[in-house]
């Protein structure tokens, strides 16, 4: 009963994939607001950030879902507001801005001269279902902190984040995305303030 309950869903949820579509397209702008954890050192140095990175089918507008393994889709009559990498860099830029607890930070060009670089690449920004009922989305993140005197890599590491949907609806899929961009970009400001003021504090 498992199996048909599972095999039943992924049948509802392909009718909604697929390739383009002749109807209206639903626009979705996931914008998350993050929080800043009490244990957050505040800094006084600086932060530019770089570009994000990711494959070109990943930092795509249309809406990918993965409704078995191997096999990746997009959602017919759906599309981001922008591209996945830029709601990353806008996440954690916006979020390190309002927690009133790092110097200045800013994107790279902006004319801030920054003592640390973050450099983030996107590997997965999908809806998985993963052999469940209903999809995840999924977010996962490489990222590096580099000192920007001797373009030293401070710290690496991998965020990664599943956020299940509330339903196999489009909209529950972008809500989930939602939660899942707010909680890797607060993960990703607390890692860069945290490594950041560890190494400021060392000898160099």
């Amino acid at each position: 009963m498992a199996a048909m309950a599972v095999a039943c869903a992924l049948l509802c949820g392909c009718s909604l994939l697929g390739g383009g579509t002749r109807g209206q397209t639903t626009i979705y702008a996931p914008d998350p607001r993050i929080s800043a954890d009490p244990s957050w050192p505040t800094v006084q140095w600086q932060l530019t950030i770089s570009p994000a990175t990711a494959a070109r089918m990943i930092d795509s507008l249309r809406i990918a879902v993965r409704p078995t393994p191997g096999e990746l889709q997009v959602y017919k009559g759906a599309s981001w507001s922008k591209p996945p990498t830029q709601m990353l860099e806008d996440a954690v830029l916006r979020g390190l801005e309002d927690s009133g607890r790092i110097g200045a930070v800013a994107r790279q060009g902006s004319g801030i001269d920054g003592d640390y670089k973050l450099v983030m690449d996107l590997r997965r920004f999908e809806a998985d279902y993963a052999g469940a009922v209903i999809p995840a989305a999924v977010i996962e993140v490489n990222a590096k902190l580099l000192h920007r005197i001797d373009q030293q890599v401070v710290a690496a590491r991998t965020f990664i984040v599943k956020q299940p949907a509330a339903s196999v609806g489009v909209g529950d899929v972008s809500a989930s995305f939602d939660a899942a961009l707010g909680d890797i970009a607060q993960q990703i400001d607390g890692w860069v303030l945290v490594t950041g003021q560890q190494h400021e504090q060392q000898p160099h």
